[in-house]
């Protein structure tokens, strides 16, 4: 009797089951609510106006010019030729320029290059910029979760893959398959969990093998390239691009209402407008208070 009720039990619930599954394919579930919240215009002073023309000013698409090497540029080229070169210059004044000629001119001699990286999407970033620069045929990518044309002359990789490699070659008893390896953001020596892939790589890199080594933020570049010399056997040249950015960095805060502030106004100091408008809006309380 007791399984008779088991199996009229579950007859119940299979039908209760469908019964649920017709209503739910029938029912229509509502839009959900905007998930900012709506805030009321703000009315802006003609300084803060002012500042958001100057923030937003120049920024587009220049209009086409013939590159002109910087002098350092050129005597970076110039002496990679024989000896090892650190270049350290700010952010977008045209480090990469001066591998892309150098890697130009081995690949026209039939040689073979490592450009490498920190980070997995600056590598991917660098792979599809050497791609169209140089044809898809020349360039491979090594990284750990991606591994294309491993046997081209050029390969784009992180810092770690290199090294690897240089281990493996002294286990096989054979050479690294490169002639010139670029060390993109070698800053990353001085880091404390990484900085030892950068140390191997430099000290394990056979002496026929040229680096090229490129940073913004070396501050001992002379103490750098003289403990280089000193593992390497090799002479460094340091070129050293000093002063400011040549693209300027503009900050700025995008409120939830679409409103654009910068934070700093021409005195260089914080934006008052944007303090005037959070106290106005309530919305830092607000978001305490949840």
């Amino acid at each position: 009797m007791a399984r008779v009720r088991r199996e009229k039990s579950n007859r119940k619930n299979n039908a209760r089951v469908h019964t649920n599954r017709r209503n739910e394919r029938r029912f229509k579930r509502g839009l959900a609510e905007e998930s900012s919240i709506e805030s009321k215009s703000v009315r802006f002073s003609p300084a803060n106006l002012k500042a958001v023309e100057k923030l937003l000013s120049g920024i587009g698409t220049p209009e086409p010019k013939p590159l002109v090497p910087d002098d350092f540029q050129i005597e970076a080229l110039e002496a990679i030729e024989n000896v090892d070169v650190l270049v350290t210059a700010p952010t977008g004044s045209g480090k990469t320029w001066i591998a892309r000629e150098e890697i130009r001119r081995l690949l026209e001699r039939g040689m073979r290059a490592w450009y490498t990286t920190p980070l997995k999407a600056l590598t991917n970033s660098k792979y599809t910029e050497f791609s169209l620069e140089f044809g898809a045929e020349n360039v491979g990518i090594l990284t750990g979760d991606r591994k294309e044309n491993t046997n081209a002359p050029l390969i784009v990789g992180t810092t770690e893959i290199y090294r690897n490699q240089l281990f493996d070659a002294l286990r096989q008893g054979e050479q690294v398959g490169t002639d010139f390896v670029i060390l993109d953001e070698a800053h990353y020596l001085a880091d404390e969990d990484r900085g030892h892939v950068w140390e191997e790589a430099i000290i394990l890199s056979p002496p026929r093998i040229r680096l090229l080594l490129l940073s913004a933020t070396v501050g001992n570049a002379e103490d750098f390239a003289r403990w280089i010399e000193e593992v390497r056997g090799s002479k460094v040249k340091v070129i050293n691009r000093a002063g400011a950015r040549p693209v300027e960095l503009r900050a700025a805060f995008l409120a939830p209402n679409l409103q654009l502030f910068p934070l700093f106004n021409e005195n260089g100091k914080f934006n008052s407008e944007l303090e005037r408008f959070a106290v106005t809006e309530n919305r830092f309380d607000r978001r305490r208070r949840r």
